[in-house]
């Protein structure tokens, strides 16, 4: 079965207004920025957005007004921004609902969700603000169909009544956005270096986009299995986007663009440059082509890995 679909129609599809999102990819490391831009220049609203290590692409959903909630345990362009600067202004103005988890009991909830348990037990939180301070009130949720009713319940471990528990709801994802090295039509896909939460997620989810770098046949993908995470039987739509993880970086491929990153964390902290920001990048050009053209050949090949040491060199350090 072929899954290649434009980008334009894979987040047609199977984004609708209201969907829970989950991002794969680790803050400045293989983000599916190709598809978070799409979903921004289609108008999605009121999305339910699950992160874990999050970077700019949650914080760009968020700062387009794409997001209603935001379940989260970290979200920051790591060396460029201790904070992303829209997800703060947002859950410092209740412009947003947050709910915070730390990032091993995320891990654990999308582990969870893969292997479709309806609950993980864990004990890292006890004891924390996590439990008691931070996160959505029950009144507040129960307007929320997308979100459990509760944050946590606390309970003995049913085979050792002394041992307290924390049982926390793993997450109900519509739509899982991941960006991978190489794909095959099929559906067939490989991750190269870190797979950070991307394949709990794409098990986890009802819907999976995979954004690639390449599109490779299914005679070669297949040569060695053992290289591929993602089973052909899991996408609903593979989407052809080179440089589609731009401005992070993707292992083998392309360094993060820092310049890009820093101009990011600039913009984010006004709110009228941040809005020439979505207009200029995120709207302004008609598709993902579109917005290579504006970066230009030069940039791009620029951040290209040198091979033995798999990060770009800046020309005036060739020099």
């Amino acid at each position: 079965m072929n899954k290649i679909m434009s980008l334009e129609k894979a987040v047609k599809t199977f984004v609708h207004d209201g969907d829970s999102l989950s991002i794969g990819g680790c803050t400045t490391n293989r983000k599916p920025y190709a598809l978070v831009r799409e979903i921004i220049r289609q108008g999605r609203k009121n999305l339910y957005l699950h992160g874990a290590a999050s970077g700019g692409e949650a914080d760009m959903l968020i700062g387009a007004d794409c997001c209603t909630a935001y379940i989260n345990s970290y979200c920051a362009n790591s060396g460029y921004s201790n904070v992303s600067r829209r997800y703060r202004k947002y859950v410092e103005e209740g412009k947003i609902l947050l709910e915070d988890y730390s990032l091993d009991v995320h891990a654990a909830l999308y582990h969870g969700a893969a292997l479709g348990f309806p609950f993980i037990a864990v004990k890292h939180m006890l004891g924390s603000d996590l439990v008691d301070q931070v996160g959505i009130s029950e009144e507040v949720r129960a307007k929320h169909p997308k979100l459990p009713p509760k944050k946590y319940m606390i309970g003995t471990n049913p085979f050792d009544p002394e041992d307290i528990l924390c049982y926390i709801p793993v997450p109900d994802i519509d739509v899982a956005l991941i960006h991978v090295q190489k794909a095959a039509p099929d559906g067939t896909c490989r991750i190269e270096g870190a797979v950070f939460n991307d394949l709990d997620m794409a098990l986890g989810a009802r819907h999976v986009i995979i954004s690639c770098e390449e599109i490779v046949t299914e005679e070669e993908i297949r040569r060695e299995p053992d290289r591929n995470q993602i089973s052909c039987l899991i996408p609903d739509a593979i989407v052809h986007a080179p440089y589609g993880a731009h401005p992070s970086q993707v292992s083998n491929y392309y360094d993060y663009d820092r310049e890009y990153l820093r101009y990011y964390d600039k913009v984010g902290k006004d709110d009228a440059l941040y809005e020439e920001f979505l207009n200029e990048w995120v709207r302004g050009p008609k598709d993902h082509f579109a917005y290579l053209e504006k970066l230009g050949i030069r940039r791009l090949l620029s951040l290209n890995v040198r091979k033995g040491l798999n990060f770009s060199v800046p020309q005036n350090e060739e020099d």
